[in-house]
């Protein structure tokens, strides 16, 4: 399979990647853990006057018109400088969904906004309980010609700033999507600090008035499924990034720090670990061009998503132990900028699902798959 990009994605990779190579800095990271929201915003305007936030938006509500694999290489650039922006929360769990399911009411009202980089969403797509088989989840119920959401959703990326929240929940008929204002009576969200130093909230429902995405347009099964195939994408083009920067790191590292009067990458050991972790990272970047190419092209590509989950979650976390071992106890300095790759790694690797649980349902959708 031919992955080379076309000269139009590899504008879109360039662009980003000026954009967040020259904005984010060690040091501008360093301020933004530290403030009370721990967004960068006037990153997040560069991004909308670049007109990023709307790469794979339609044009009539100010996008680009392109698709998941152009949103992947941003995605791929900010996982490079781990810039803390809620590109994914908003971009890849709120805004592609609007498009591909909403109403036109409901894209007139959000989507503008996205692209002008002055609406943030988001979707709450943990489930709390999940474990749990007596949990009774999020239930949504009809009033009138409205909806009411109860339940509780943990750990919603950005929620905190979030203008409206994409919440899956079971009704009479089924499961569906629903759009909640965070602000509205019925909602609370308290705040929670992630492994990667972001910040997400933990939102519960309580008769909170919701708007179901789409009306009753589309069935909630496949605005579900689309949902969870395009955030793992998103969460795997991250690692992408995370990874290549982090293996870059190494290889600098280790080619300036001698022992015995020779670098450490001319010992044998060193140049196995870097040469695993690269392997690893380019096995992540092909089985998540692929995934996202075949939803691009409308191809049923669950069973590639996972494939690709996998390797960002089981090669993603190898990778950064390989960098963190080869920088020896500067690995272990949570003030040296090799740390914070290794906190985004492990943060995506278990982010709806680690290793494990991604191998048990590619597995469930194979054995679906031959029974079909």
């Amino acid at each position: 399979m031919n992955f080379a990009l076309t000269e139009e994605q590899t504008a879109v990779r360039d662009l980003a990647e000026q954009i967040f190579t020259g904005t984010v800095t060690v040091d501008r990271v360093k301020e933004i853990e530290a403030s009370d929201d721990r967004i960068d915003r006037a990153l997040w305007r560069e991004l909308a006057d670049a007109n990023l936030l709307g790469i794979a938006l339609p044009e009539e509500h100010g996008g680009s018109g392109l698709g998941l694999t152009e949103t992947a290489l941003v995605l791929e650039q900010q996982g490079r400088v781990v810039a803390p922006v809620p590109y994914w929360a908003t971009v890849v769990l709120g805004a592609l969904p609007v498009a591909a399911f909403g109403t036109p009411a409901q894209q007139q009202a959000l989507l503008p906004g996205v692209v002008a980089g002055d609406v943030c969403l988001s979707a709450a797509l943990a489930e709390s309980g999940v474990n749990d088989p007596n949990a009774p989840g999020t239930v949504a119920v009809a009033d009138g010609d409205h909806w009411r959401i109860d339940g509780v959703k943990p750990a919603v990326p950005a929620g905190h700033l979030a203008d409206r929240i994409l919440v899956p929940a079971t009704t009479a008929d089924g499961p569906a999507v629903f759009l909640v204002d965070p602000t509205a009576p019925g909602v609370s969200r308290e705040r929670a600090v992630t492994t990667d130093r972001g910040i997400v909230a933990h939102c519960t429902f309580a008769g909170a008035p919701a708007e179901r995405l789409g009306g009753d347009a589309h069935r909630g099964e496949r605005v579900v499924a689309a949902l969870v195939d395009r955030a793992l994408v998103g969460l795997c083009a991250l690692q992408l990034g995370v990874c290549e920067a982090a293996v870059r790191q190494a290889a600098e590292y280790t080619s300036g720090r001698f022992q015995f009067g020779k670098p450490l990458s001319a010992f044998q050991g060193s140049q196995i670990r870097g040469a695993d972790a690269y392997i690893d990272t380019e096995a992540i970047r092909v089985t998540m061009l692929q995934a996202a190419w075949m939803l691009d092209t409308g191809r049923a590509a669950t069973a590639d998503v996972l494939v690709a989950k996998w390797w960002a979650a089981e090669a993603g976390q190898r990778v950064v132990h390989h960098v963190q071992h080869l920088h020896g106890g500067m690995g272990a300095d949570v003030e040296y900028p090799v740390h914070r790759y290794f906190l985004w790694g492990k943060q995506i690797e278990d982010t709806l699902g680690g290793a494990s649980a991604t191998l048990a349902r590619l597995g469930r959708t194979l054995a679906a798959q031959a029974h079909a």
